[in-house]
C-alpha cells in the first residue's frame, strides 16, 4: 500500500480514477440512455408515432411519466442531504470513510446492472433503482471529494479537481458512445432488438463503476480513528455530535460561510441547465434523439477542456475572481439561449459555451472549497456541507424551474428566469475575501 503522502502521483492517480469510474453513471443513466429507455417504455404511441398516453400509475396514483421520474430524482437527492452529514461525521470519527465510500459506490453500480430487470410491467422496480442508483453516486462523492485536502497540496488542489472531471468527462464518452452503437446496431452484438441492448447497456455502466473503483480503494489511504477504543452502539449519537462541532468550527471560517451560500445559489442555475438541457432542445427546439446525443458529446469533451482551462485561469486571478467570470459567462449562455437558439445548429453552439463552463465551475468549486477548509482531520463532515448545498440546489433549482415551466407557454421563460440564480452568485462571491487563506 502507497504512503498517505501530499501529491503522491500514485494516490492522486488512482484518485481521479474514481471520476472515471462513477461518470458513467451521470452520463448514461441520468443523461442519455435510462431517460430515453424510460421514456420509450411509459409512453403508448399510434403508428405514427403520436403521444397515445404517457401517464403511470405507482402506488395507485397517476403520473405524467417525466413527472414521475423527476420525482423519485428530487427524493434521492433529498434523502442523500439528510443523511449525509451525520453519516460523514460518524466516518470522522471513525476513521472509516473510505468504508462508506465503498457502500454507497456499490449501492450504486448494483442498482445499475439490476437496471437490466426493468421492463414495462414492473414500474416500481425500475423507480426504485433509479433512487437507489442515484443515492449511490451522491453518497459516494462527499467521501470521495473528502479526500481531495488530503492527498494534494493547496496550490496543486485546482488542477488535481480538474484532472479528475476531465478523466470523467473522456471516460464516460468512451463508455457511452459504446452503449450507443450497441443499442443502434443490435444484431451486431447479438442482441434480438435495442430494448434488449439497452437494458445490457445498463449492466455495463455497473460493472465499468464497480470494476475502476477498485483502483482508488486500493490506493486511497485508510483515515484515522479518533477514539482508538471499539466503537460502540452510541455511534449515531457521536456522529451528531462529530457533526455539531464541524458546524461550530464552520461558523469561526467567515470565508467558508460566505463561499457556500455563492455555491449553493449559483449551484441551483449549474444543475439546472445541466439536467433541463435535452428538454429544452426536445421539446423547444424539435431535435432528434440522435441531436440530443450528438450535444451530450459535445458537452462532454468541451467540458473536459473547460476543466483544465478554468484551472490555469486561476493560477492567474485566483479562485473567486474566475468563478466570478464563470456565472457571467453563465448568465452570458442564458441570455444566448433566450434570445438567438432556434435550430440545432444554434444549440451546438450553446452546448459548446455550457460545456466550457461547466467543467470548469465543477472542478474548480471542488478545489477552492477544498482550499479553504482550516487544518483538520474532519474532511468527510466539512465536505457534507458542500455536497448538501449541491443537492439541495438540485431539488430547489428543479422545483423553481418547473414551476415557471409549468405556467409559461414556452420553455425559454424558466431559462431566462435562471440568470437571477447567477447573478446572484457573482454578487455573494463578491463577498469572498480572494486570499483562500482568508479566515
Amino acid at each position: 500500500m502507497t504512503e498517505n503522502k501530499l501529491d503522491n502521483k500514485k494516490i492522486i492517480g488512482a484518485w481521479t480514477t474514481y471520476d472515471l469510474a462513477n461518470s458513467v453513471y451521470n452520463l448514461v443513466i441520468t443523461a442519455t440512455i435510462f431517460p430515453i429507455y424510460y421514456n420509450a417504455i411509459t409512453t403508448v404511441k399510434d403508428a405514427d408515432g403520436n403521444i397515445i398516453n404517457n401517464t403511470v400509475q405507482l402506488f395507485g396514483i397517476s403520473f405524467k411519466n417525466t413527472a414521475l421520474y423527476d420525482y423519485a430524482i428530487a427524493f434521492a437527492y433529498l434523502i442523500v442531504s439528510l443523511i449525509i452529514p451525520v453519516l460523514s461525521g460518524i466516518a470522522d470519527y471513525g476513521g472509516n470513510k473510505k468504508s462508506f465510500m465503498k457502500f454507497f459506490c456499490y449501492m450504486g453500480s448494483i442498482s445499475c446492472i439490476a437496471m437490466y430487470f426493468f421492463t414495462k410491467d414492473n414500474l416500481g422496480l425500475g423507480i426504485f433503482l433509479a433512487i437507489t442508483a442515484c443515492m449511490g453516486f451522491s453518497g459516494s462523492l462527499v467521501f470521495y471529494n473528502a479526500y481531495l485536502p488530503e492527498i494534494a497540496s493547496p496550490e496543486k488542489q485546482d488542477k488535481v479537481s480538474a484532472m479528475g472531471f476531465a478523466k470523467g468527462y473522456w471516460g464516460s464518452a468512451i463508455l457511452l458512445i459504446v452503449n450507443l452503437v450497441m443499442v443502434m446496431k443490435p444484431e451486431m452484438f447479438g442482441f434480438e432488438n435495442s430494448g434488449a441492448a439497452t437494458r445490457f447497456a445498463f449492466i455495463t455502466v455497473g460493472i465499468w463503476w464497480m470494476g475502476f473503483a477498485q483502483i482508488p480503494f486500493y490506493y486511497l489511504p485508510n483515515g484515522e480513528k479518533k477514539n482508538k477504543h471499539i466503537i460502540d452502539g452510541k455511534i449515531l449519537s457521536k456522529g451528531y455530535k462529530e457533526l455539531a462541532n464541524v458546524f461550530a468550527q464552520l461558523k469561526q471560517h467567515k470565508n467558508l460561510i460566505r463561499f457556500l451560500p455563492a455555491f449553493f445559489i449559483y449551484s441551483m442555475g449549474v444543475q439546472t441547465v445541466m439536467l433541463v438541457a435535452n428538454h429544452f432542445g426536445a421539446n423547444e427546439i424539435k431535435m432528434k434523439q440522435a441531436e440530443l446525443i450528438t450535444t451530450i458529446l459535445i458537452l462532454q469533451f468541451v467540458a473536459m477542456i473547460g476543466a483544465y482551462l478554468f484551472s490555469y485561469t486561476s493560477k492567474k486571478l485566483g479562485n473567486i475572481r474566475t468563478l466570478q467570470i464563470a456565472t457571467i459567462i453563465w448568465s452570458l449562455v442564458c441570455i444566448g439561449t433566450y434570445m438567438f437558439v432556434h435550430t440545432s445548429n444554434d444549440f451546438y453552439i450553446v452546448a459548446a459555451f455550457v460545456g466550457l463552463v461547466m467543467g470548469g465551475i465543477q472542478s474548480l468549486s471542488r478545489s477552492t472549497y477544498s482550499k479553504m477548509l482550516p487544518e483538520t482531520e474532519d474532511h468527510a463532515s466539512y465536505f457534507s456541507f458542500y455536497d448538501v448545498c449541491e443537492k439541495l440546489s438540485i431539488v430547489i433549482g428543479m422545483a423553481i424551474f418547473g414551476f415557471i415551466n409549468e405556467n409559461s407557454n414556452s420553455m425559454r421563460t424558466p431559462v431566462l428566469a435562471l440568470i437571477i440564480f447567477f447573478i446572484a452568485g457573482f454578487l455573494l462571491l463578491i463577498r469572498v475575501n480572494s486570499k483562500h487563506e482568508a479566515a
